[in-house]
């Protein structure tokens, strides 16, 4: 019996496979067999981007960004940020990270008539000469299945053929001991992105196929079958496009992948405090060709400078607008700021006190403490003050002791960690506050 993750199922094939001859016959039952589970996997993968879809989506494009920001959010608070665990834990998060990019992405360029994909054009074609903006629910949901699904799934499989065995032996030895996270040579790297394109493509054609018709209208059965030729074929272009991305669609994989490789790395040299530098990241990426500055800017545009569930630390206003003496904590929930730099916020603290259920508010660059002028700023403080605010807004004196006096940001994973404070996403949007 097939273990059920997505990963688990990736990998019983591959080993099952690795030593078949490719002109070797086979019995009539070990053909049924094999194409039994090759619609197993086909549907088991089909049932997640279904799942990815309900919980990503939305009736209206600011419900599916409010239902992506909480999405985003809970996987980077329920992530560790200091520790032994934080490479594995990201490994396990990634795909499903920056599937979900991919679908907010995907939006962003088509309210800005930035993709000119034959395939999508030629869905949207359907549709009378509508925008993607003015699609009915049933247009659209028709535009998910052609569109947004295959491009999880291809999202989902971008990295399968990291799994094969001949991609393991370079990712942990051949005696299975080496560290897989370690930064590889550049002979291993090559060689392993030559086995992933071969192989994730081949999983995709030979693992995961096109599905069959099973009903009894020819009709219904002849479009069936063009669609999913379609499809399959956009989830090949996808995979081939992101390997060398430039300008093409496949950036609508190969920007989220570079996004999430920062913000979520499996890389010794994570540093939580620095996941805000990504764009300069992409910038350069952008900047060498290997992807699109025109993607890579509408993800800015979309996430800003800092990842949701960021821990933001920033110093209040009083009512005339001077400077408090005091910082207090806030967290990014919500997608879309109106300047990168001042990122959207649900306060976590007030008057040094951590509280279950604050308000909105735009945290200013002024204001941010990530940012170096505003660091000076809290750096006239006396050490005593600061000691005093680092002692009511940490849990015990070990933590304190671990902590930085002036501090760029925090970590917000304990605090979320307790129900009460688990409201950043409620649904009425609460009235939203320049910091005060």
């Amino acid at each position: 019996m097939l273990n059920d993750s997505l990963l688990e199922r990736a990998i019983h094939y591959f080993e099952s496979n690795e030593f078949v001859e490719s002109n070797s016959t086979t019995t009539a039952e070990t053909d049924t067999l094999e194409k039994l589970e090759k619609i197993e996997r086909h549907n088991h993968l089909q049932s997640i981007c279904c799942e990815i879809i309900e919980l990503a989506e939305g009736e209206t494009l600011r419900e599916s960004n409010r239902k992506t920001a909480r999405l985003l959010g809970t996987i980077q608070l329920i992530s560790p940020t200091e520790g032994n665990k934080v490479a594995v834990s990201n490994e396990q998060c990634k795909m499903l990270y920056k599937a979900i990019l991919s679908l907010r992405l995907l939006d962003r360029l088509l309210l800005d008539n930035e993709l000119k994909d034959p395939y999508i054009l030629k869905v949207l074609a359907e549709f009378g000469g509508k925008s993607f903006a003015e699609l009915d629910e049933i247009e659209h949901r028709r535009f998910t299945e052609l569109v947004k699904m295959p491009l999880l799934m291809a999202a989902l499989l971008q990295n399968i053929g990291h799994h094969h065995p001949e991609a393991k032996v370079i990712l942990y030895g051949e005696d299975g001991k080496k560290n897989h996270f370690r930064i590889l040579d550049i002979t291993d790297r090559r060689q392993l992105l030559k086995i992933n394109y071969k192989e994730t493509l081949s999983y995709i054609s030979n693992a995961i196929g096109v599905l069959k018709y099973t009903g009894n209208s020819k009709e219904l059965r002849d479009q069936f079958v063009i669609d999913e030729q379609l499809k399959h074929q956009f989830i090949k272009k996808l995979i081939k496009s992101s390997f060398k991305a430039e300008q093409g669609i496949g950036n609508l994989l190969k920007v989220p992948q570079i996004y999430v490789s920062i913000i979520l790395s499996t890389k010794e040299t994570y540093n939580y405090k620095v996941l805000p530098q990504v764009f300069q990241v992409l910038n350069k990426n952008a900047e060498l060709g290997s992807c699109s500055q025109k993607v890579v800017d509408a993800l800015y545009k979309i996430t800003g400078m800092f990842p949701q569930g960021y821990g933001i630390v920033y110093m209040p206003e009083d009512e005339m607008g001077h400077l408090g003496d005091c910082y207090e904590y806030a967290i990014v929930n919500r997608l879309y700021p109106e300047n990168p730099e001042n990122p959207l916020c649900r306060i976590a603290t007030r008057h040094l006190t951590f509280i279950g259920y604050g308000h909105n508010i735009t945290v200013r660059k002024s204001n941010n403490l990530y940012f170096p002028m505003m660091a000076k700023k809290i750096a006239t403080l006396s050490k005593e003050r600061l000691n005093e605010i680092l002692e009511l807004l940490s849990s015990n004196y070990h933590e304190r002791q671990q902590l930085d006096l002036l501090p760029r940001c925090w970590h917000a994973g304990e605090y979320f960690s307790v129900k009460t404070n688990q409201k950043l996403w409620n649904k009425e949007e609460n009235r939203s506050f320049i910091v005060p």
